[in-house]
């Protein structure tokens, strides 16, 4: 009889945690997605908005946010709806693959698309002639498509697997099943997304090298020839003041051999890196650099769980390593916001401009100092 009741208690306290664990995954997974809706949201709504912001970099921020936006809104709910129903999957096969291809392939976009921002930003510092005039709208957009494309190509072959796509008791969610490298081909995945998280640091790496390499040098800036007579003496000194003049360095009056040519009025595609440019896109690979460490601490433990099971023939994770693994992969939807407001001063801005409550306090007048 007393085996019996203890018996009774056990599973009752077991029952009990097991409702209370349930509660705080549903409030917390609740939490995520009203936060990652929020602030992805937020910031796409400023990018579209403020017309200052329409430059390349923030159109990669604004995919990277809609793409958190629609994970939140498409793949979490049915995690939500998962826990719910005791980490059991209450729909069709068909629904849980497309979950799953989901969940995968925005996964790979992020990592696709942190992978090219950290080439535009080595870009815009180390060539930045070449970057002011190629990296324009419809150059965004083919990147943009470029990375959804390859993301697609990643996610879609196991669409074709017999099993592959399937929902895991332990981490609630349809995803990719992660078995013995032998098994099948997830060590073809885990290998790509591997090699593009190293490859994006590695550029990171060449950049704060060059920023290194030149930091006892100040940025160049155009300072133009002007001369009121253009007297030049000596060999080659006339095909030395057409030089001048027709390289942008002209600013006084036309030379005496050039009288038949007109003026090149274009000045903004001649472009040079100056110190303003300079600090902002300094600024930017802050930013983006940090979206990229917040995405590999986050995705680490996850990725490591999976290489665990990928050469490990019988493995057996620890289920709490497990669950919060999967939890910071969750988590890492609503870091990007965070991240650029934190480390952003223009978009900082740009909220304080837009929001009206903040508006008001800004523009209050201050009390004059009073002198005693």
């Amino acid at each position: 009889m007393a085996n019996g009741s203890e018996t009774e208690e056990l599973s009752g306290s077991l029952s009990q945690s097991t409702v209370i664990s349930t509660h705080l995954k549903l409030v917390l997974l609740g939490f995520i997605i009203c936060a990652s809706l929020a602030g992805n949201l937020l910031v796409s709504l400023l990018v579209l908005k403020d017309r200052s912001l329409h430059k390349a970099p923030y159109y990669f921020l604004l995919d990277l946010c809609l793409a958190d936006a629609v994970r939140s809104s498409a793949c979490f709910p049915f995690v939500l709806l998962s826990i719910r129903n005791g980490s059991a999957w209450a729909y069709s096969l068909l629904s849980c693959k497309v979950v799953a291809f989901m969940a995968v392939l925005f996964c790979f976009h992020a990592s696709f698309m942190l992978f090219c921002i950290s080439v535009t930003r080595y870009m815009a510092i180390a060539h930045h002639r070449f970057y002011s005039k190629r990296m324009t709208l419809w150059t965004c957009i083919a990147v943009i498509c470029m990375v959804w494309t390859l993301s697609v190509a990643m996610a879609f072959p196991p669409v074709f697997d017999v099993g592959t796509y399937k929902f895991i008791r332990e981490e609630d969610q349809c995803i990719f099943e992660h078995r013995y490298f032998k098994a099948n081909d997830t060590l073809g995945f885990m290998l790509m997304l591997a090699v593009l998280i190293v490859a994006t640091h590695i550029v990171y790496a060449k950049l704060l090298l060059f920023e290194y390499r030149h930091r006892k040098m100040k940025p160049v800036q155009m300072v133009p020839a002007i001369s009121q007579n253009w007297t030049f003496h000596g060999p080659g000194a006339t095909g030395q003041a057409a030089a001048n003049w027709i390289a942008g360095f002209g600013r006084g009056p036309m030379p005496p051999t050039l009288l038949g040519i007109r003026q090149n009025t274009h000045t903004a595609n001649r472009r040079l890196l100056g110190m303003d440019e300079f600090k902002s896109e300094k600024r930017l690979g802050r930013m983006f650099y940090g979206i990229t460490l917040s995405f590999l601490v986050l995705w680490s433990p996850y990725i490591v769980a999976c290489y665990w099971r990928v050469f490990v023939k019988t493995c057996s994770i620890p289920h709490r390593y497990l669950s919060t693994a999967v939890w910071m992969t969750f988590t890492q939807a609503g870091v990007n916001p965070i991240m650029c407001f934190l480390l952003n001063k223009d978009l900082k801005s740009c909220l304080q401009l837009h929001i009206p409550c903040w508006r008001t306090k800004a523009l209050l007048p201050r009390e004059p100092y009073c002198v005693m």
